[in-house]
């Protein structure tokens, strides 16, 4: 039987055809091996150079090589983080004949890392909960789209840390399967195996003593649970929202950010009824909100007062016609943000009088004005928009926060002309 490599992309055979498929995955010679941190696997896996990019390579059965690799490139079509499949290569033999195993090619995720490499040093416990918690969310994701894993666990993913932002990646499909929904006790499943398998893990790296000692694997791995229980409530609870009433889509995602997540990204679908809006969670790092409202706005916010204004920044995105995300004909994000603080920040900002402002920045006030909105809201049962908060807060707010002793000359305006 010839050597056959079936690719997504079909210049990569031919840079795939250097590597040594005559050889058993583990006598691999070092000059053709990239030395990256590899989790346990049940089977032999190895990274390898192919041209410019580095991929993972892993002996498995012919059958289990072409259905993980159709799931892989089904969940790539749905946008799920996992890994990128690039090939599967059937019809291997040594030098003497005998068949080898066929492979499965995926392409590396750059930045991410296996479980036991990211506790090689002691993790605190923060960390370890923001790992779990974005399995959590990676599970709720696969979830949404009809995937049931089969085996979730901590060895089955990759992480990546970015811009403060924790993400979990599935690297191993091969005990899944796609349907148009799940049912509850196929969820349950996918939950309960990660309970036990997190746990399992947690007690490994314990033994070893990599674990940090405050950190009680049993607990921590029924954790997962309730977060997943949590943010799937709150992720799936498809509500419409009368146009007049924009303080609920604030309740949910206050909602979100109590349980610990922040919004990744969310669309809203206008129909005669009303907007139907859907969130994509996340998990991030301290100061995250800060760094991406700086690049995003130029905005200097502190870290509380940054959330609220990205949230609200994200929220008036989603109802602008040109905003499409991932689509390249749609309005960047940055030229979106421009335009929000052009038309909405500075024009609110700019409506409190430069004498009122005490020593409050120009983020503060907006901060504040957002969160008079949201209690003016709660009490009429409508939103009450930004004029009417605006005037509202200028009489009943401000003059009982600004400090009536700012010294003289003080600059009030955040860095913005009146």
């Amino acid at each position: 039987m010839a050597l056959q490599i079936s690719a997504t992309n079909p210049e990569q055979p031919a840079v795939l055809l250097d590597l040594p498929w005559n050889t058993p995955l583990d006598q691999w010679p070092d000059e053709c091996l990239v030395a990256l941190p590899r989790g346990i696997s049940r089977h032999v896996v190895r990274f390898a150079s192919a041209g410019p990019e580095v991929v993972a390579v892993k002996e498995i059965s012919e059958r289990g090589a072409v259905r993980e690799f159709g799931l892989l490139r089904d969940l790539h079509r749905l946008g799920i983080p996992a890994v990128d499949p690039v090939a599967v290569v059937t019809g291997r033999v040594d030098a003497d004949g005998a068949p080898l195993e066929p492979a499965l090619i995926t392409r590396h995720l750059k930045g991410s890392l296996p479980y036991r490499s990211m506790f090689e040093s002691t993790m605190r416990p923060t960390t370890v909960k923001r790992l779990m918690d974005a399995l959590a969310v990676l599970l709720v994701r696969l979830h949404l789209a009809g995937f049931a894993w089969g085996d979730c666990s901590l060895s089955n993913a990759l992480f990546r840390r970015d811009a403060g932002a924790y993400a979990a990646y599935l690297v191993d499909a091969e005990t899944g399967q796609i349907q148009q929904n799940l049912s509850r006790g196929q969820r349950d499943y996918d939950i309960e195996l990660a309970r036990v398998n997190i746990a399992g893990e947690l007690m490994d790296l314990e033994a070893s003593g990599a674990l940090h000692p405050s950190v009680d694997p049993v607990p921590f791995g029924a954790a997962i649970v309730q977060r997943y229980e949590d943010l799937w409530h709150e992720v799936t609870r498809e509500s419409v929202y009368p146009v007049d009433k924009r303080h609920y889509i604030d309740r949910r995602i206050r909602r979100l950010n109590d349980l610990g997540f922040d919004v990744a990204e969310m669309q809203i679908e206008r129909s005669p009824v009303g907007d139907t809006v859907t969130f994509l969670p996340k998990v991030v790092d301290a100061g995250h909100h800060q760094r991406q409202l700086l690049r995003l706005t130029g905005l200097d916010a502190e870290e509380n007062q940054a959330r609220r204004l990205l949230n609200d920044l994200e929220s008036w995105m989603a109802g602008e016609e040109d905003y499409a995300p991932g689509d390249p004909l749609g309005a960047r994000p940055e030229v979106l943000a421009h335009r929000w603080v052009r038309d909405v920040f500075r024009p609110t900002v700019r409506a409190v009088p430069l004498e009122m402002r005490g020593e409050m920045d120009a983020a503060q006030i907006y901060h504040e004005v957002l969160e008079h909105r949201w209690y003016l809201s709660e009490a009429a049962g409508r939103d009450v928009g930004l004029d009417a908060t605006i005037a509202d807060y200028l009489v009943n707010v401000l003059p009982h926060t600004v400090n009536a002793m700012t010294p003289p000359g003080t600059d009030t305006t955040g860095g913005l002309s009146p």
